[in-house]
């Protein structure tokens, strides 16, 4: 087998905290294994316009603590071309380079298998999301992080909320998966957690706030997750409930983009430094179109087409916790 001497590594997709942990991990078991590195500057789109720069152990110095990505992200519209990708290729062949790391979600796992079909050329996957909704993995890079944020926002947002016997809908992401929202509710211990997954009712929504109402209860958060399928933004929720609730005091905070940002959290770091180190191991060892992961606390892998079909279940045993925790 021909041993691989130049490989690159690129993030695509929204940026999540732990991408330059994984980047810098890359970088440093190329470097291990002696084999040089490249990045992609800006996604595919950079791959596409040949915006490379060559990585060294010491050019990673000091980024895994950074969120964001060093090597920047892009929306790439001429990559889902076929003239784009074949631009992309005859960058890759001129640079010599021989393999691809790619870091994202399943938008961006799906541009590599498509690449890898076209051109049998070999890509293996890093997760790298807050929704966590990528099959085949427990975690995700960045949605450890992101889930500390959301909570320590709603933290936040409670003291206020209890200061002024207030009710609080707090959005956060998760435009098709309700991970953030579950977990952080549970967490935060939100009176109501609403997620895409389940359509729990208005009705119920309502019964469960008037409970807490009669229970003692002067104060309530209630998450949501921005695709929750009650057919209205969590505006109209709060307008919903002071039509239906007017002794409540609604107020609505939605976290945004504040959920992708900052330092990733040491769980994020040691996941990214092991995905890393993986990824470069299986591309010397000849393996193509997988993804790497975490299942039980071990690093497996798993073909990148079923990652992006297979989709991650909501945990139903969690869903009954947070049902016994709003009583």
């Amino acid at each position: 087998m021909k041993k691989i001497k130049k490989i690159a590594v690129m993030t695509s997709g929204g940026d999540a905290p732990g991408m330059n942990a994984a980047i810098r991990s890359v970088v440093r078991a190329c470097a291990y294994y002696r084999v040089n590195c490249i990045g992609i500057y800006r996604g595919y789109e950079g791959l596409i316009e040949g915006d490379f720069i060559e990585l060294t152990a010491r050019s990673v110095n000091n980024i895994i603590n950074k969120g964001g990505t060093i090597l920047k992200s892009a929306r790439s519209e001429g990559f889902r071309t076929k003239e784009g990708r074949a631009q992309a290729y005859e960058h890759l062949k001129e640079n010599e380079i021989e393999a691809m790391v790619v870091i994202g979600g399943d938008g961006s796992f799906t541009g590599a298998v498509i690449f890898n079909e076209e051109y049998n050329f070999p890509v293996i996957g890093i997760p790298g999301t807050i929704d966590n909704d990528i099959f085949g993995t427990s975690h995700t890079l960045g949605y450890d992080t992101a889930l500390n944020t959301a909570v320590e926002a709603i933290d936040k947002i409670r003291d206020t909320a209890s200061s002024h016997n207030r009710l609080f809908f707090v959005e956060v992401m998760g435009r098709d998966a309700g991970f953030i929202a579950l977990n952080a509710g549970v967490g935060a211990g939100a009176e109501e957690i609403l997620i895409p997954e389940e359509d729990l009712g208005l009705d119920r929504m309502l019964e469960s706030l008037k409970k807490s109402r009669r229970t003692g209860k002067s104060s309530s958060i209630v998450v949501v997750a921005e695709g929750d399928r009650s057919g209205k933004n969590v505006y109209e929720l709060a307008k919903y409930v002071e039509e239906n609730l007017p002794e409540y005091d609604v107020r609505v905070s939605v976290l945004g983009h504040m959920q992708r940002g900052g330092s990733p959290s040491c769980f994020d770091r040691v996941l990214a430094s092991r995905l890393g180190v993986k990824s470069v191991e299986l591309i010397l060892d000849g393996k193509t179109n997988l993804m790497v992961g975490l299942k039980n606390n071990e690093v497996i892998s798993t073909s990148i087409a079923e990652a992006i079909k297979g989709g991650h279940s909501i945990n139903q045993e969690l869903l009954r916790v947070s049902d016994i925790m709003t009583t």
